[in-house]
C-alpha cells in the first residue's frame, strides 16, 4: 500500500536535483516536507513554494549535515513540524575540491549516522528511513569502481552497512529501512565530475546499460521507498541496470 497523506517527510539535500524532485513528489501525495539544504537558499525557497502550492506545509531547514550544531538546529525545525514519518538520506558527496582526505567518510558515514541518531526521537512507530546510494557504492568490493569515485563508494557503502547493522534496534522501535540504489543518473553532479576526469565515461555507461535513469525516475523510486508499506526492512530498490 502506498500512502503519504498526513505524513511528514524530511529530505536532506532537497534544494535541487533528486532531493528537490523527491520533495515535490511526496507533497503531491499529501505529505508535508522538511526541506534541508546546505547553501542554496533561493532554490530551497522555490521548492518550498511549490510544496505549499500543492497544499502542503513546507519547512526550510538549513544545515550542513557534517556540522553537528547545524543538524541539531535542523531537528528543531523538524520538531516544529511535529514528527518525522520518513527520513530520506539523500545528501551525499565526496568529490568536492579542497576537502580533507576524510571528508567523504565524514559526510557519507559519520554525518548520516548522526542525522539518524538525532531524528529517532521524532520518528513514531511505523516510520521509515530511506538511504539513497549508487550501484558503484552498493556493490563496492564486488564490482570495479573508477579510481576517482572509490573514496565515495567506500564511504557510502560504509554508511549503508552502518544502518543495516542498526536494523535490530530500528525494528524494535518500529522503524524500517529501505535502500534505493541507482546507476549513473542523467544530469546529476557526480557523473558530471566523473566525466571531467574521464571524458566519455557517461556515454560509455549509457551504451553499456542501454539508457540511464533520469532525476525524476530516480526520485520516483525514492518516493516508492518512502511510501510502500509492503516493502520489508532492508529491501533494496534498484534503479537502472546493475550489470
Amino acid at each position: 500500500m502506498q500512502e503519504l497523506k498526513g505524513k511528514v517527510v524530511l529530505v536532506t539535500g532537497a534544494s535541487r536535483g533528486i532531493g528537490a524532485s523527491v520533495a515535490l513528489q511526496v507533497s503531491e501525495k499529501g505529505a508535508d516536507v522538511i526541506i534541508n539544504y546546505r547553501s542554496k537558499g533561493p532554490r530551497a525557497e522555490e521548492v518550498a513554494a511549490t510544496v505549499r502550492a500543492n497544499g502542503q506545509r513546507a519547512f526550510l531547514a538549513q544545515a550542513d549535515i557534517t556540522d553537528e550544531v547545524e543538524v541539531v538546529t535542523m531537528m528543531a525545525v523538524a520538531a516544529s513540524a511535529g514528527k518525522i514519518d520518513v527520513l530520506v538520506l539523500n545528501a551525499s558527496g565526496g568529490l568536492e575540491k579542497d576537502k580533507p582526505a576524510d571528508y567523504a567518510m565524514n559526510l557519507n558515514l559519520t554525518a548520516q549516522a548522526r542525522v539518524v541518531d538525532l531524528a529517532l526521537p521524532l520518528m513514531p512507530e511505523g516510520s521509515r528511513i530511506v538511504f539513497v546510494t549508487s550501484h558503484l557504492a552498493h556493490f563496492f568490493g564486488e564490482k570495479p569502481v573508477p579510481a576517482l569515485y572509490e573514496p565515495v563508494a567506500a564511504s557510502k557503502k560504509a554508511g549503508e552497512q552502518a544502518l543495516r547493522d542498526r536494523m535490530p534496534e530500528l525494528t524494535e522501535k518500529g522503524i524500517s529501512l529501505v535502500v534505493v540504489s541507482g546507476d549513473m543518473i542523467e544530469g546529476t553532479i557526480t557523473p558530471k565530475l566523473m566525466e571531467r576526469a574521464n571524458r566519455g565515461s557517461i556515454e560509455a555507461r549509457r551504451q553499456q546499460a542501454g539508457s540511464l535513469p533520469t532525476v525524476e525516475e530516480f526520485a520516483q523510486a525514492i518516493v516508492t521507498a518512502a511510501s510502500d508499506t509492503s516493502l520489508e526492512s532492508g529491501h533494496v530498490i534498484f534503479v537502472g541496470q546493475i550489470d
